[in-house]
């Protein structure tokens, strides 16, 4: 079981108990107590799961804050000594990322290519292992830098585990974290904070509670039940998930930092409308912008990025679009996916040189449908159910306009020009004012969501 921030239990006891405790120690003054205690809540978070994966959790944070320090003594950045001890610091990350994210899916294609039957291993995958697993390879490059040092075990616990990004992030930086912590102004409580965390949360509570479950059903029966798709049900399930995992995500980005706010934390902001985009790189700089930071900062630059000529930076691009793929899942669909990005970056790049401007519509026109393409084979368990959808969507199994369900045509339609017309949440955040209206809305949205609880269910984001 899961302390979802979509639970009853989350937002009745654990959220105000660990906000409660954690300004009571503050205001007597026990500082280290204080930091004590969130660590220790986010682990108790953690372990709400599966009590069993907390010594992988803790193995990996005492391993990296270890070799933080070490690598932060050995002498000036570009030092070998201090870049052979990050290299194997980075090395054991990946290889602890890829037995449980990644064995089976080597091993079954082993079986396939070797015609072998080697017994798959059926590993459960760790929650959040990908995020707490970047977030700690960007502290050991920071340290490398000299950027980040952390000589305080409870602070570095916090940093990887705060509890509002765990689990499906953002991806932090050390350097933009933990001085929050320290500052002594954020020890106080801070009502102006709390009410644009609760705020913000609620906003994120009803995308996802309301919005994205609603359209989870659609999706699913689409991609995993119906075996043959028409036009109609083609497009109503590929366009049903790319509003769900819109909604979903984005609903989870938006709770995390508005529980962080609660504590005065600013996390850092991980969507910014990204279905305006009109450019596939326009789409990456607001798409998951931690990890598209990532892997800017951290993979394409130092393959060298577009320092090294033309050739090189299409290949460097490709190569981050794939890894940014196979991170998010164990499969070829994923792999595809980052392919296809790859793809779109160097055809754009290619369009650019031209110095033909397409009308802006044309443009977002293009884009969105390639994003709503491309999700097809993010959200397939298989090839057979994308190529489903896919043929369903080019219309080679008909129309099928006596299947078409007008509320769910008229709801898809609703959510996307929201996401399209509408300011996003950081937006509304940027303009909020304390005051009866905020309130009033913030409280509808929280009340509505709460009633719609029916099911439990998890992120999207959850299974990455």
């Amino acid at each position: 079981m899961i302390v979802l921030f979509n639970s009853y239990e989350f937002i009745f006891v654990f959220m105000p108990v660990t906000v409660l405790v954690y300004f009571l120690l503050n205001r007597f003054k026990l500082i280290f107590l204080s930091k004590l205690w969130l660590a220790l809540s986010s682990l108790f978070f953690y372990c709400w799961w599966d009590v069993r994966y907390l010594p992988l959790l803790l193995g990996s944070i005492a391993f990296n804050y270890v070799m933080g320090r070490t690598i932060g003594n050995l002498g000036e950045p570009g030092n070998k000594t201090r870049k052979t001890v990050l290299f194997g610091a980075i090395t054991v990350n990946v290889l602890l990322l890829g037995y449980y994210k990644y064995a089976d899916f080597f091993l079954t294609n082993a079986n396939a290519l070797l015609n072998q039957n080697i017994p798959l291993l059926h590993i459960v995958l760790p929650l959040g292992i990908s995020f707490f697993t970047f977030t700690q390879i960007a502290y050991l490059v920071d340290a490398y830098r000299g950027t980040a040092k952390e000589y305080n075990i409870v602070s570095y616990v916090l940093f990887v585990t705060f509890y509002p990004h765990l689990i499906a992030g953002p991806i932090l930086h050390h350097k933009e974290m933990m001085p929050q912590f320290d500052r002594l102004k954020g020890k106080k409580f801070n009502y102006s904070n709390v009410a644009k965390g609760l705020f913000l949360f609620s906003i994120g509570l009803f995308k996802k509670v309301v919005i994205a479950d609603s359209f989870s059903p659609i999706a699913a029966n689409g991609f995993d039940t119906l075996t043959q798709l028409n036009f109609v049900q083609a497009w109503t399930t590929s366009l049903a998930y790319t509003v769900q995992l819109y909604y979903d995500f984005s609903g989870y980005s938006d709770m995390a930092i508005g529980i962080a706010l609660l504590f005065n934390i600013k996390l850092p902001v991980n969507f910014n409308s990204p279905y305006k985009s009109v450019s596939i790189q326009d789409f990456w700089r607001r798409w998951h912008m931690t990890l598209s930071r990532f892997l800017r900062d951290y993979i394409y630059i130092p393959l060298g990025g577009s320092r090294k000529g033309v050739t090189r930076t299409h290949i460097n691009s490709m190569l981050t679009m794939l890894i940014g793929g196979l991170w998010h899942g164990a499969g070829w669909t994923f792999i595809f996916w980052g392919f296809l990005h790859g793809l779109a970056q160097f055809i754009h790049r290619i369009w650019q040189k031209t110095g033909i401007r397409m009308p802006k519509w044309l443009a977002w026109f293009i884009t969105f449908q390639f994003i709503n393409f491309a999700w097809v084979f993010f959200r397939a368990t298989s090839w057979d159910d994308a190529i489903k959808v896919l043929k369903g969507m080019i219309g080679l199994n008909g129309i099928g306009l006596s299947t078409v369900d007008k509320t769910t045509v008229v709801w898809l339609a609703v959510f996307i020009l929201v996401a399209l017309l509408f300011r996003n949440s950081m937006q509304l955040l940027e303009r909020f004012k304390p005051g009866w209206f905020s309130a009033a809305f913030a409280a509808a949205l929280f009340v509505f969501a709460v009633v719609y609880f029916n099911k439990i269910s998890e992120f999207l984001y959850f299974s990455f």
